[in-house]
């Protein structure tokens, strides 16, 4: 591999230097005289739309999306872009029908509206469970895949790697959300810019390679070259079949997915809960909008890469040490092409996508240990200074546990299925016990508290499961296990809920008023535009 140059670390350095010096400076305009625990971990009032979109990129992108996503791209080809593109009409139902909710109950945290919607047990179980897997699955594989892919492109090793990352991700969530928020704003913008450079340079080396003219040549050679990359349903029988399968990429698992990632998850939906709804439901929708713009610079150069391996070009950077073909070294390689500085480009995006997530996952666990943990079970009476200081360590403490167990992760194979499909043993449960408790006034703490213990073991359950598929044994395909424990555990509150006593006049059930979700005009020709695009995607690239 060819590592960066001095003039690619001076275009580095000029990024993190601006980076740090807009967030210091951000924290030293909004800066209050006391800094209190709405303002530290919401930004109350003081996101704009942009930031509010920016924002919620940023936290979800990072080293997996880069590196493994691409990855995805040159072994299955567009059909791994349905994780983005379902992901932009999911955050359209999510701006219409559950911000409205958080935002009239003043929610801060996730466990914080299941305490009140059911009761502490629910609300405690959930704390604990969301902070371990924030902790030990989505920080770990962070600073694991941010670190492995920074140690593939500069050659320094993957500790030290680590390490680095932690010290600028921990400055920026020091600083609170309204650092973060607005950081996160030139993150993206370095994030797109470093992507789309090289994507342009992966097709304008195809076209130069392989007969093309001009660089937009390079659409239609890949098209012609990699036919079967450019379909997004695969049908049974296909090799990826078990990773997307069929139709459940439109009307089944990946629903609940997206679902339950976009709908129910602190470090996702904290950007736009210190938000009036206008400028919620404005930030999500540009989110919206930027999710389309992802796969073009992520999975085409996977694609591109797949063709150019085709004929006969980067066999040795393909192959790991025993000589098997490893689909996620391919953006690491492509980078490698790029001329010096434009590669310090790329690679401050890289970086920006990693830190960006990082210090979105750090913010949400000081929120939820601070506000769900500290300030109930270990000091009641807690001020806002302490509460603040608190979230504070907690973010150091969390950051040293995940560095400590990120580099055992090089026993894994696939690391992002590993998160995909360990987060997917909890998402139906969580899933369900947010939408019956948002919707379903009856819906009783016991039903909850059930959903809640019964998740696990169900997943678990039809992991082993064996289906009968044209006379051979499979596995359940993971998304579909989805909706299968989700149909479950619905049916099983529902049971529980009506043999349950308290569920006649539930006190604790919210109050819908049909007005919450009017949405303005503007957001509805918004909506529609993208929707528009996703139909002629799919019906494009079927």
């Amino acid at each position: 591999m060819n590592h960066l140059s001095t003039s690619d670390y001076i275009v580095f350095l000029i990024y993190f230097i601006i980076v740090s010096g807009y967030g210091y400076w951000v924290y030293r305009q909004k800066k209050a005289k006391t800094t209190d625990t709405k303002d530290y971990f919401l930004a109350e009032g003081s996101l704009t739309w942009w930031a509010i979109g920016a924002s919620i990129i940023a936290s979800n992108i990072s080293s997996e999306h880069f590196i493994a996503m691409s990855g995805s791209g040159f072994a299955m080809g567009l059909a791994i872009a349905s994780y983005e593109w379902m992901a932009a009409a999911t955050l359209i139902i999510v701006a219409v029908f559950f911000l409205p909710i958080y935002i009239k109950n003043k929610i801060y945290t996730m466990p914080q509206f299941l305490s009140g919607r059911y009761n502490n047990t629910v609300s405690t179980l959930m704390a604990v469970f969301w902070l371990l897997v924030y902790v030990f699955v989505n920080l770990t594989s962070i600073f694991f895949l941010g670190g492995l892919a920074i140690e593939t492109i500069t050659g320094i090793s993957l500790n030290v790697c680590v390490v680095g990352l932690a010290i600028f991700a921990v400055i920026i969530t020091l600083g609170g959300m309204k650092v973060i928020g607005y950081t996160d704003v030139v993150q993206v913008f370095v994030l797109v810019m470093g992507g789309l450079i090289t994507c342009y340079m992966a097709l304008q080396l195809v076209s130069a390679k392989l007969g093309g003219k001009v660089v937009l040549d390079a659409l239609p050679i890949l098209r012609s070259q990699a036919s079967d990359h450019f379909h997004m349903i695969f049908h049974k029988g296909d090799k990826f079949y078990s990773e997307l399968p069929g139709l459940a990429v439109l009307v089944g698992g990946l629903w609940i997915n997206n679902l339950n990632y976009w709908g129910c998850n602190q470090y996702i939906v904290q950007r736009a809960l210190g938000a009036d709804l206008k400028t919620g439901r404005s930030g999500l929708i540009f989110a919206a909008f930027l999710k389309l713009l992802i796969p073009v610079i992520v999975v085409i150069p996977g694609i591109a890469a797949y063709v150019l391996y085709q004929h006969g070009y980067f066999h040795t950077e393909m192959m790991d040490a025993s000589g098997h073909v490893k689909p996620d070294h391919a953006y690491p390689v492509l980078m490698n092409l790029l001329p010096t500085g434009l590669k310090g480009l790329a690679f401050a995006a890289l970086t920006a996508a990693i830190v960006a997530s990082l210090a979105g996952k750090c913010n949400s666990i000081a929120t939820i240990f601070t506000l769900d943990i500290y300030k109930k079970f270990i000091n009641t009476g807690a001020s806002e200074k302490r509460m603040v200081n608190v979230g504070r360590w907690s973010v150091i403490l969390s950051s040293l546990i995940a560095i400590i167990i990120a580099p055992q992760l090089r026993s894994f194979d696939q690391v992002y299925q590993f998160i995909q499909e360990y987060v997917g043993f909890i998402s139906p449960g969580v899933f369900a016990i947010f939408l019956l408790g948002f919707f379903w006034k009856k819906t009783t703490s016991r039903a909850a508290l059930t959903a809640a213990l019964l998740t696990i073991p169900l997943s678990t359950l039809f992991k082993f499961l064996p289906e009968v598929s044209r006379g051979t044994i499979e596995p359940i395909p993971f998304l579909n296990r989805m909706s299968w424990v989700f149909c479950i555990i619905i049916g099983i509150m529902v049971v529980v809920t009506l043999t349950d006593p308290k569920s006649k006049n539930n006190p604790q059930g919210l109050e819908i008023d049909k007005s919450m979700f009017k949405v303005t005009p503007a957001f509805t020709v918004a909506s529609v535009v993208i929707c528009g695009i996703l139909a002629a995607l799919y019906t494009v690239f079927w």
